[in-house]
């Protein structure tokens, strides 16, 4: 099993100082993934639904920063040696795929092959707008597309592509990417559309759980998966070699809970149950969103489960 987690890039949190010590503990306590968000532009108003709350509202401040995913992961290439370092995700549509080719193979050459490019197809049409794009409708066969131009580009000596939404003929394009071959392309979502992207077209799934409506609970996730394995099977594609991923929160507590309880909200021994659990059902990279009101309270808890989680994982059968 190998262990992430988010390094926040928004708001009093996404700072420099934070950034540079948040990469320092992921050296330190040997953690196999940093990871990145992307917005672009909040819009003062929305009533797009997110996908990731109970009533379907984002809470995020619209006044605070919200840093660029590629910039940040570039910085990060510099500044650490071994972790993985990834988007959470990339929202494709939003740029160029040419362009976000050639960004992604470069910093998979400056960061010696630890790029892993989880991308997702949006949720805000607000900010399609704010982007000038007319594409939210269809972000989810843009983005499919995109997919396909990325892997044309990064593997072809003379790349051609010809789709409804972007065609190109014999360019030259280099640096190739370090990964061979190419960087893994995770496809993020919970959705029947996302699953079924994972499977045709992903090297992995990235779906965020136990955030309700998005819950992923072990039962809902065992499906999902059997789901994703039955459609990648059918498209000819072998599902051992998708990657399976799981990005949720986790708390500590100093009691154990009785009754039901939500995974990775527990004592030590509560939290490894839960991850033998996941990774039972396949699960191969857990990615844990430790949230607190400071950097200093996210690094002890980044700590903690270095010094106390990890082990007992890798010690139980």
């Amino acid at each position: 099993m190998r262990f992430g987690f988010p390094i926040p890039t928004r708001g009093p949190l996404g700072t420099l100082d934070t950034i540079r010590r948040m990469a320092r503990a992921a050296e330190e306590y040997q953690y196999d993934s940093i990871w990145i968000s992307d917005h672009i532009v909040i819009p003062k108003a929305s009533t797009s639904t997110y996908p990731y709350s109970a009533d379907g509202r984002l809470d995020l401040d619209v006044a605070q920063h919200y840093l660029e995913p590629l910039t940040v992961m570039s910085y990060l290439a510099g500044v650490t040696e071994r972790p993985a370092i990834g988007s959470s995700v990339l929202i494709l549509p939003y740029r160029n795929p040419m362009l976000v080719a050639k960004m992604v193979a470069t910093l998979d050459l400056l960061s010696r092959g630890r790029v892993i490019l989880a991308v997702g197809v949006g949720w805000m049409e607000e900010e399609f707008r704010a982007l000038n794009l007319a594409t939210f409708k269809d972000r989810g066969a843009l983005t499919d597309e995109y997919i396909q131009i990325l892997r044309e580009l990064w593997t072809k000596e003379w790349p051609t592509y010809q789709g409804r939404f972007y065609s190109f003929e014999e360019v030259r394009f280099y640096p190739k990417p370090v990964q061979k071959p190419h960087p893994p392309i995770w496809i993020g979502g919970h959705t029947k559309a996302a699953i079924r992207r994972a499977a045709r077209l992903g090297d992995g799934w990235h779906p965020i759980g136990l955030r309700p409506p998005a819950g992923l609970y072990p039962e809902e996730f065992a499906k999902a998966a059997a789901d994703l394995r039955s459609q990648a099977e059918a498209a000819g594609r072998d599902p051992k070699a998708i990657t399976l991923s799981f990005k949720a929160p986790i708390t500590f507590t100093d009691g154990a809970a009785s009754g039901a309880r939500t995974p990775f909200i527990g004592t030590r021994d509560q939290i490894v149950e839960d991850i033998q659990t996941y990774q039972r059902l396949g699960v191969s990279h857990l990615i844990f969103d430790f949230a607190g009101p400071s950097a200093d309270a996210i690094l002890e808890q980044l700590h903690r489960f270095a010094e106390e989680v990890r082990p007992a994982v890798r010690a139980r059968p």
